[in-house]
C-alpha cells in the first residue's frame, strides 16, 4: 500500500495504542471521501481487525484497514496536526482537487 505516516502521526498513533489498547491492539483507520476538504476519517484503537481488514505495520505502528481506506489512502501523506484551529490527524492527498478549482471550472 503506497501511503505515508509522518512520524507526528506516528507518534500520535502509538500514544493511542499505549492509552486505549492492548497487546497486539492496533489502530483502525476508516477514510472516506470528505468533498472539498479531501479524506474524512473515523478512528479507533481496536483488539483485532474486523471482517475484510488488512492489517499493516508501518514503522512500529500497527494498522487495521477497511478495503475502501486502502483505496482511498493511495499516494496519501497521513499527517498530525495540533493548532488552535485543529486537532487530529489530517491527510495530504495529491490527487484531491481543491473546491475552488471546481469553483473556477464552473464560472468559465
Amino acid at each position: 500500500m503506497n501511503f505515508t505516516i509522518t512520524p507526528a502521526a506516528q507518534k500520535f498513533m502509538r500514544m493511542m495504542l499505549r492509552i486505549d489498547g492492548a497487546a497486539g491492539s492496533g489502530f483502525r483507520l476508516a477514510v472516506s471521501p470528505g468533498g472539498c476538504s479531501g479524506l474524512a476519517a473515523d478512528i479507533s484503537v481496536v483488539g483485532t481487525p474486523r471482517t475484510g481488514d488488512a492489517v499493516v505495520e508501518r514503522d512500529g505502528v500497527r494498522l487495521f484497514l477497511p478495503a475502501e481506506s486502502r483505496l482511498l489512502l493511495d499516494g496519501v501523506t497521513i499527517d498530525f496536526v495540533d493548532t488552535a484551529a485543529q486537532t487530529g490527524l489530517v491527510f495530504h492527498d495529491p490527487k484531491q482537487v481543491s473546491c475552488s478549482s471546481h469553483a473556477e471550472k464552473a464560472l468559465q
